[in-house]
């Protein structure tokens, strides 16, 4: 397993540092700062009070938590959301309500989870055509139910 180290600033005093739960956990938990209820159907953004730096090569993506989703229908709307190594403001959350009932975020309530990510940069070549491939041009369904 490899480990990088990733400056954090607390930029208000109720932010709560990410961590991990377990030592094998891809993703560390983010957690708000502040109320807020979001209807059926709304969505919020949701600020977590921290701002990071990241390493060159880098990046941070903010993912829905599987027992917000599950048990709430409760998740990120733009998952998975991008955080640049060269953005360094506020990391706030996207958060999406499918239920039919309202949901209520309280300070210190774990609302999504960042996985710090390399980076593969592409140089892009325009061809004429592409190879054959076993798939070809089979697309949405084209493996079957």
């Amino acid at each position: 397993m490899q480990t990088i180290t990733v400056n954090v600033l607390k930029l208000h005093e109720a932010a709560v540092l990410p961590q991990y739960e377990h030592e094998d956990d891809s993703g560390m938990d983010l957690c708000a700062i502040a109320s807020k209820t979001i209807l059926p159907g709304d969505s919020a953004l949701i600020p977590t009070g921290l701002a990071i730096e990241l390493p060159l090569g880098t990046e941070a993506q903010v993912r829905p938590r599987s027992g917000l989703a599950l048990k709430h229908s409760i998740t990120v709307l733009n998952t998975p959301g991008t955080v640049d190594a060269g953005y360094r403001g506020e990391i706030s959350v996207i958060l999406i309500n499918h239920s039919k009932v309202p949901f209520e975020i309280e300070p210190g309530m774990r609302i999504a989870q960042m996985v710090i990510t390399p980076i593969i940069r592409a140089t892009l070549n325009e061809v004429s055509r592409l190879s054959d491939s076993s798939r070809g041009k089979g697309g949405f369904g084209s493996t079957g139910v």
